[in-house]
């Protein structure tokens, strides 16, 4: 069943009008028709199923036919990541996260960053078309673009992956997570993921001063964007076995 997105916070209603946008993906690009049923989502845990009765291709509407509210998970993804350079990759991750299960996306302006703006409009279509195709019911916060000193201000704590060679830098994320997983679950605890020139030594500092924990992705060096998956993919499931 084909699936829509509708920035209402409220869902439980009987009838749903889709944003142009939205109806004219369905009258005109999908032709769909009254009688023709479809699934709609706000991002925050609502399945709205329903049926068109009103196939106007700027105001497509739905009449209700199920709804499901979903409780959120326990635990809090959120991946602190500097742009890359080529900003298809960024779009890469944020859509791969997005249908691993992340929560929360923070790009972060670090001194090595080869980008320093982005497009949060752009980014936040691919995070609504992500959920759609992965029939995820929570669409992931994205935060505003922060410089890597703010953020740490901030968030008082965490884990930081970075490339430089040191004797403590062995720690896994599941390792972490093994004796801090309460972090997760009863606050929002970051990784940090660092630009394709990697973290500062000032900036590593800062974070480790500030009770952050340097957790290591593995024997190969990772691109940055893969890095996120990764560390996405190890929170995930790491509570998906206890």
């Amino acid at each position: 069943m084909r699936r829509f997105f509708v920035d209402i916070t409220d869902l439980n209603q009987d009838k749903v009008t889709l944003p142009p946008d939205e109806s004219k993906h369905a009258a005109k690009v999908l032709r769909m028709k009254c009688g023709d049923q479809m699934e709609i989502v706000n991002g925050k845990g609502v399945l709205f199923t329903g049926e068109i009765i009103d196939d106007a291709p700027k105001s497509v509407i739905v009449q209700k036919l199920d709804y499901i509210q979903e409780s959120p998970d326990e635990h809090h993804i959120h991946i602190a990541i500097a742009p890359t350079k080529n900003n298809d990759r960024y779009e890469w991750f944020l859509e791969k996260a997005t249908e691993l299960g992340i929560h929360e996306i923070t790009p972060i302006l670090c001194k090595n960053a080869e980008r320093k703006r982005i497009k949060p409009e752009r980014f936040q279509k691919i995070l609504v078309s992500a959920i759609k195709q992965s029939k995820r019911l929570f669409l992931p916060k994205l935060n505003a673009l922060t410089k890597v000193e703010d953020f740490i201000s901030q968030h008082p704590s965490g884990l930081i992956a970075h490339c430089y060679e040191e004797e403590d830098r062995n720690t896994t994320i599941a390792k972490s997570l093994s004796t801090n997983s309460s972090q997760f679950t009863k606050a929002n605890t970051p990784i940090l993921i660092g630009p394709e020139g990697d973290f500062t030594l000032n900036e590593i500092e800062k974070a480790l001063k500030n009770q952050y924990q340097a957790v290591t992705l593995g024997k190969t060096r990772l691109r940055t964007e893969t890095a996120g998956v990764y560390a996405c993919m190890a929170v995930k499931q790491y509570f998906e076995e206890q």
